[in-house]
């Protein structure tokens, strides 16, 4: 088994209603995403996947993301904008890509140095 990792960054601001402390507030982060990906065969190149494929896969969601107030995006329109569901969304998101022999195996979201939250997406069919 094969595992790669790639780590891209993204600025947003959020707040989480509801929340009883400072959090309710908005506010922001520099939030760290790395995301992982296994398989089990490498490519005639001797690659799971190429790391610029999964880097780009990668910043082109945190583009959606990037700068923006996360509560008034669609993808956190009936959910609290936690760094959970962040790396779920980001995690879901990255499995609708082509990436070869590769699948996502979980995505670490940071908020902060020293807190993370992480989502291991469920294996797809097939």
């Amino acid at each position: 088994m094969y595992e790669l990792v790639v780590e891209r960054h993204f600025s947003a601001a959020h707040f989480l209603p509801d929340y009883p402390g400072p959090c309710s507030r908005l506010h922001g982060h520099n939030f760290i995403v790395r995301a992982y990906v296994r398989g089990e065969r490498l490519d005639a190149r001797g690659m799971l996947v190429d790391f610029g494929v999964l880097k780009k896969a990668l910043l082109e969601i945190l583009e959606e993301l990037d700068h923006y107030p996360l509560n008034e995006l669609p993808a956190f329109a009936t959910q609290n904008p936690t760094t959970e569901n962040i790396a779920r969304w980001i995690a879901e998101t990255l499995c609708a890509q082509e990436l070869g022999g590769a699948y996502v195996y979980k995505v670490e979201v940071w908020e902060t140095p020293g807190q993370a939250a992480t989502y291991y997406p469920l294996p797809q069919a097939g």
